[in-house]
Parts: C-alpha cells; structure tokens; sequence
C-alpha cells in the first residue's frame, strides 16, 4: 500500500511522465488546468529544440549572441517599461545617451558636450519603426513647405530603389505616399545617381539611399546621388532631401570606411536611421533614427504627454515596451567603444574575404559581394551545371548552416543568389567548415545528389 503522506522531497518524480507525458497541451486554445512552471517550461523548451540554430543562421542580419554579462543586465530589466521615464529615470537618461551616441558617430549638427538631450533623434523598436519615423518627418516638412507656398500637397512620393526593405512599402502604404521604385538590372543591385535625377519632382518628399542592401551588403553612392539632387535644385528644380537608410551598414562602416562620406558631413541627408540589433550587435529589437538638427523633426509630430506624474515628449508609433533593449546597447557602447567595433567589424569582414575567397575556388559559383563593403556575400550560380542556388541551400540546411536562396528585385528578377551574412559568435573556424560544406554540397549536386529544390520567397 502506497504512502501518499511522504514529503515531497522524499519522492522522486521521473522527468517525462506524468500529464506532459501522456496528455496533449492544447495549442490552440488555453489549457483547462494548471501546470507546474518547471513541466511548462520543459515542454515549450523541447518543441522549441526543433527551431534551427540561431547561431548557425546565416541568413540573419539580427543579432544571436551577446556576453553573458550584457545577458544578465537585459534579463535584470525585462520589466522596466521603457516609456515610464519619470519612475525609471537612469533608464531614461540611457537611452538619451545612446540617442547621443548614435547622432554623434554620424556627425550630426548641434551637438553640445554638456546637453545631453541635444540630439534629435529617439530609440525605437528596430529599423522598421525609425523608417516610419523618418518618413513621416519627411512628408510633414515636404507638406509644411508647400501649403506655406500654396502648392497642392496630396500627392506626396518618394523615391526608392525596389531593393528597399519592405518596411518602406509598408510606410508608402499605411501613410498614403506613392512609391517611386527605381530598377535593378543584372550586374547592377543598387540605385544610380541619374536614375533619381529622372524620378524626383515637385511632389517628391525624399530620395532613399541604402547604406548596405539586403540583398548583397552594398553601400548605395549616397555623396553622388546627393550631389544629383544639389545640382537639381540649383537649376531651378525640387530641393529635394535625403534620407539614408544604414540599417545594416550604420554600425558598420563607420569602423571599417571612417573616410567615407555618407552621413551628416554630407549637407543633403537630413536623416539616418539604424539597427541596434543588427551590427550594433544587441538582441532585437532595438534602432534609432537620428535627424540632421531639431528643424528637420516637425514639432507637430512630437506628443507630450503627461503621463504618471510627468510631462514627457513622445514620437514613437509604439508606447509601452521594455527597457532591456536600450541597456543592453548602452553596455555594447561603453563595454566596445570605438576599438572594440572596429576590432569586431574587421574580424567580421576578413571572415567574410577568407569565406569568398574559397568559393571563389569552387566551380560554377561566383562572387557578387566578398564582405568588403559590411560582412555581407553573396554568389549565384553560372552556366548550366544541373542544379541551382535553392538546391545548395537546401542541401546546406540539412549540414546544419542556413544560407538563404533568392531571386534579385525587379528587373533582376532572373538571377539567384546565396547571401551570407557573418556576425560575431560565428568563427573563423566554422566559416571555414562552412565554406568545406557548401564544397561538398557542390560536388555531390554535380553528381546528381539532391537536387530540385524551388525558389522560396526571400524574406529580409
């Protein structure tokens, strides 16, 4: 006869029996009864086992992999709501330091080493919401200054290469400004300076210039389309302002290419915006976007609010949300500096050459990006070898890497390509494993190994 009256520490539970054992959990619906946290837990941790590893993504910009100490400071703060800026104050003030931070590694204007809310700018939760941000900045201003000079002001456009990320599609879509995609080509997967100098016109609230695409990591001519659009306006054309989306490359080239000008040195950018999550190398999600100065910002888009005992100025889309994201890239600021990033973004990029420089030894693969630009390649397959880019994806899927397959944007549409983009937790010694695998993958495809796999979407 058993004892139900033994403690529970004199009683040894198996770990997967009981109801996890041998009851479904709902997962459509919640559950009727409770669980015990550890059963929870141990459920939602093995179906998540079948997930591929974040580590051995090679397909995301996003970052997988933070010191352990940067760990325990975001877990420390999950709960401070990072909008509650009265009851959190020093969370506030970090965030104010890494808006000054960010304004000021792209050299914007009006900067005061003893304000620390002189910049103009706001962290936000990645690219996606600054570029709503931005572009909302952009139309207000371009609206402002036609219905000053009495010009209709209801058909707003900005022009943009069909290589943006889809955020800006979003933003054309959900503000009601039409989009004005300049094309790719084959051999060319990024905007010229003559094709903006054809689009722009009177109803055009900004040009887009991209400092590191999706697609291969290239920097777009951001001083050349600038100098297009000063010459325009110079005879007698729109004045038109440029926005420079550094999503990818804003944490980046200012390490690896500190002599390239592309940010605020250059007069005709106005705004930047930037992911923290990507190579600012923070768990997502976290970006900024910063402004030129406070007269690019319309003060009718900014709120104040007074809210639990203060009142606070507010232009974001979201309002409650963690404060974690901002420590963890005040800790990559000051843990870094500007050693530390550089010291990273070279590591990264001479990974990346080493990378393209093996599958450049590979037949039927060639290079389009090396990483020179940020730690970005791409390759596609040439002539007719029997196989393509999604089979070589798919075979390195089942290796364990996941390198994502894709046809170029519009006009290009007929090239595939491979991207790989490095961060830091992926090794010299696993890119060079990477770099044996995809060999072997080759191989065994020209052999008739594993081939007729179709084209997916690609997802940015």
């Amino acid at each position: 006869m058993s004892d139900h009256s033994a403690a529970p520490a004199e009683t040894l539970a198996p770990a997967y029996t009981g109801r996890l054992g041998t009851d479904p959990i709902p997962a459509l619906r919640l559950p009727k009864a409770e669980t015990e946290p550890e059963a929870a837990y141990r459920f939602i941790h093995d179906e998540l086992m079948l997930d591929g590893s974040s580590r051995l993504n090679l397909a995301t910009f996003v970052t997988t992999w933070m010191d352990p100490q940067a760990d325990r400071l975001m877990a420390e703060t999950f709960d401070k709501n990072m909008i509650d800026k009265d009851e959190y104050p020093a969370t506030a003030e970090i965030e104010t330091r890494c808006v000054n931070m960010v304004a000021a590694l792209f050299h914007a204007e009006d900067l005061s080493p003893t304000d620390p809310a002189s910049a103009t700018g706001v962290s936000t939760v990645g690219s996606s919401e600054a570029v709503m941000l931005a572009g909302l900045a952009l139309k207000w201003r371009w609206r402002q200054q036609r219905e000053a000079a009495g010009k209709d002001s209801s058909k707003p456009n900005l022009i943009l290469g069909s290589n943006v990320q889809v955020v800006w599609e979003k933003f054309c879509r959900y503000f009601d400004v039409e989009p004005k995609y300049l094309p790719m080509e084959r051999g060319r997967y990024v905007i010229t300076a003559e094709q903006v100098r054809d689009a722009v016109d009177e109803n055009t609230i900004g040009v887009v210039a991209i400092l590191g695409t999706t697609f291969t990591g290239e920097l777009e001519p951001v001083a050349e389309i600038a100098d297009t659009l000063d010459d325009v306006a110079a005879g007698g054309g729109p004045d038109v302002p440029l926005h420079v989306d550094a999503a990818s490359g804003g944490f980046v080239v200012p390490f690896l290419h500190p002599e390239l000008k592309w940010d605020f040195r250059i007069p005709r950018v106005v705004s930047i915006n930037v992911s923290g999550h990507k190579y600012g190398m923070t768990y997502p999600g976290i970006g900024f976007v910063v402004w030129r100065s406070k007269e690019h910002l319309p003060e009718d888009l900014v709120f104040r609010v007074n809210y639990l005992g203060g009142d606070m100025p507010t232009f974001t889309l979201n309002f409650s949300r963690s404060g974690n994201q901002v420590v963890g890239q005040y800790y990559n600021f000051i843990r870094l500096g500007v050693a530390g990033y550089t010291q990273i973004m070279e590591s990264l990029r001479d990974t990346a050459l080493m990378l393209a420089g093996e599958i450049s030894k590979i037949d039927d693969l060639d290079i389009i990006t090396d990483g020179t630009a940020i730690p970005v390649l791409s390759f596609e397959v040439v002539g007719d070898p029997g196989f393509t880019v999604f089979d070589i994806s798919h075979e390195l899927r089942a290796r364990g890497f996941q390198v994502p397959a894709y046809t170029m944007p519009a006009d290009a549409e007929d090239v595939a390509v491979l991207r790989i983009v490095l961060r830091e937790g992926f090794s010299r010694d696993l890119a060079y494993k990477l770099a044996l695998a995809i060999r072997d993958v080759v191989e065994r495809l020209r052999d008739g190994l594993g081939r007729g796999h179709s084209a997916q979407a690609f997802s940015h």
